[in-house]
């Protein structure tokens, strides 16, 4: 028996009696642990650092890859200002008419320099890219894996558009924190000290103005823009999270927003977050234009500068001419590594904010934590489930979901459990699949207490389809490979008979590899449900759970599918939750789940 992929079981069971469980994310500035996908298990409140040192820590192992590409870009940039210094050298000398031997070594020089630059700045390309891309691809896995224990009680504290920029847009973020940060930052300040070190050597006073004025450029000028830019980039950041969510609205809902008349509204909302967006970047922009048109005023006035206190050391014979040139273009040339870092600070104060919103993300705790020292529940079914007193609350102060629920599923046996809209019938598959928690009560799966278990073993063993089971954008063969990745065709084909679902397969052009269109738009809603079907009997988990398996559907279509469902669990331990009080004559076992309580069914109702 194969146990099934967490995916399906992922895709979300909607609470019928209220809200689901709501986990606001922690404020900004809370403590909470980056590198871990458990973060409440090991916060520190009082020594946490900032969200860009946690980002950072996090992409520490990868060091060994981006020291070369910070040491090629730091070398590209100083090739670039010693081989200008060293041309204008040879040209200057050039001019005195010396012997050749006497210039030939600045001659290979300035060949070398011209050609190392342009290796190393190919060299830093393809380093830093391919350091950064590994660090980010593994960063995006942590989060997804911080992600996977909030689903899906605790993710909608986040809205899903929001959530996605936090996924994509932020998770990104720690892309731009190196090759557009970091890396930067570095060369500049190896060109920045070498410069300065090199002019000071050559004239003191000239020295010590470039120095002055490289420094202003350097740190003073991009702390401005970061501090101006601080508060815009968390609401840009914020502004294009609203965007993202009215975007999603406005094409998920689409069809509902025409017939209500309320696309115009919608319309307006999104123009609106739209054009905040565009304002905030305009600022942005604005800062970082001026940061930028000051660097080069800076530039200017260090070239004058020490182009001045040059001439003026030469007249008095302290200098001699070829020494006069190369202060001149050192000047000139040494604050070209300055000039990316006004648009990094930029790029700073947004990663700051994309870091504090990840942050948020890792220190929302899951709606239920693993025990410490799980039990490990076994895997050979069918297996038995023993529910006694169970109560599961929605919020500490709220009304019982359920209240005193005791039920029994005997191995192999298949179980209806009926019940109207509120009655708590999805709270209880979610509790029996670890997704909420039970304040009360116990639930034993083949003789073992289900909260001493993890949340990926309870769902190896209870699992099937949810109510809102996903459809994916993919292949019929893909959406059925996700409940068991190694399943053989002859797998597929027997999953899709017992689903009725094989001679539909078999009349299609492309049959396994047809396109099933988002959340399986190219199907009927009885196509739907059978696939759904499909996948959840070839996981074969040992104890099959299906919530309102024919919701939606007209009642002669909903009547062969539940027909077709307790045909194909025959000899299974399954939980059959439904609303459809007809053809249930098949069951073995009949319940009613009442306010929270269950009352037995006679089965011959049904007959």
């Amino acid at each position: 028996m194969t146990a099934p992929a967490r995916a399906d079981s992922v895709t979300g069971v909607r609470e019928e009696t209220g809200a689901p469980i709501p986990v606001p994310p922690i404020p900004p500035g809370e403590p909470g642990d980056l590198m871990s996908a458990h973060p409440q298990a090991t916060a520190a409140p009082a020594r946490e650092p900032r969200p860009t040192v946690r980002l950072l820590r996090h992409l520490l192992p990868y060091w060994r890859r981006l020291l070369p590409a910070a040491l090629a870009a730091a070398g590209s940039e100083l090739a670039a200002t010693a081989l200008m210094a060293t041309a204008s050298w040879l040209i200057t000398r050039a001019a005195e008419q010396p012997p050749l031997a006497s210039v030939s070594l600045a001659i290979v020089a300035v060949r070398a320099l011209a050609l190392g630059r342009g290796a190393l700045r190919y060299a830093d390309r393809l380093l830093g890219h391919d350091g950064v891309l590994r660090a980010v691809a593994g960063f995006r896995t942590r989060v997804y894996e911080a992600l996977v224990p909030l689903a899906p009680a605790g993710t909608p504290a986040f809205r899903s558009g929001d959530l996605l920029t936090r996924l994509v847009d932020d998770v990104d973020a720690a892309q731009d924190l190196l090759l557009r940060v970091l890396i930067p930052a570095a060369a500049a300040c190896a060109v920045a000290a070498t410069a300065t070190g090199l002019a000071t050597a050559l004239l003191p006073q000239a020295g010590i103005l470039l120095g002055l004025l490289l420094a202003v450029a350097g740190l003073l000028v991009p702390a401005l823009v970061l501090t101006l830019s601080r508060r815009a980039g968390h609401a840009e950041k914020a502004a294009r999270a609203e965007l993202a969510a009215l975007t999603v609205d406005l094409t998920q809902g689409a069809a509902d927003l025409a017939a209500y008349g309320a696309r115009g509204r919608a319309d307006e909302r999104a123009r609106g977050a739209a054009a905040r967006v565009a304002a905030l970047e305009r600022h942005q922009a604005l800062t970082t234009s001026l940061a930028s048109a000051a660097v080069l005023l800076l530039q200017g006035g260090a070239t004058v500068g020490v182009t001045w206190l040059a001439l003026d050391a030469h007249a008095d014979g302290a200098l001699p001419a070829v020494h006069l040139t190369v202060l001149a273009v050192l000047a000139l040339v040494s604050f070209e590594a300055l000039a990316p870092l006004p648009a990094a600070a930029r790029r700073l104060a947004e990663v700051r904010a994309s870091a504090r919103r990840l942050a948020d993300l890792f220190d929302t705790p899951p709606p239920v934590t693993d025990p410490p020292a799980p039990a490990r529940l076994p895997t050979d079914g069918p297996l038995g489930v023993d529910i006694a007193g169970l109560r599961v609350r929605h919020r500490p102060d709220g009304p019982a979901a359920l209240d005193g629920v005791t039920l029994r599923l005997p191995p192999g046996r298949r179980t209806v459990l009926l019940g109207a809209s509120g009655s708590g019938k999805s709270t209880l598959i979610a509790a029996l699949m670890r997704f909420v928690p039970y304040e009360a009560g116990s639930v034993r799966v083949g003789g073992r207490e289900l909260r001493d278990c993890t949340g990926d073993d309870a769902r190896r063993a209870i699992t099937g389809m949810t109510q809102d089971a996903h459809v994916f954008h993919t292949t019929i063969r893909a959406n059925l490979l996700l409940a068991r990745p190694d399943a053989t065709d002859a797998d597929l084909r027997e999953a899709a008979r017992r689903a009725r679902l094989l001679d539909w397969v078999a009349s299609l052009p492309d049959r396994w590899d047809t396109l099933l269109g988002e959340d399986g738009a190219a199907m009927s809603g009885g196509q739907r449900r059978r696939l759904l079907l499909a996948r959840a009997l070839l996981a074969d988990p040992p104890v099959l759970v299906l919530d309102e398996p024919t919701e939606g559907l007209d009642p002669d279509t909903a009547a062969a599918v539940l027909a077709d469902i307790l045909d194909a669990t025959r000899g299974r331990t399954t939980l059959l939750v439904t609303h459809d009080r007809s053809g249930l004559a098949a069951a073995d076992q009949v319940v009613t789940l009442d306010r929270g309580r269950i009352r037995p069914v006679d089965l011959t109702e049904f007959a």
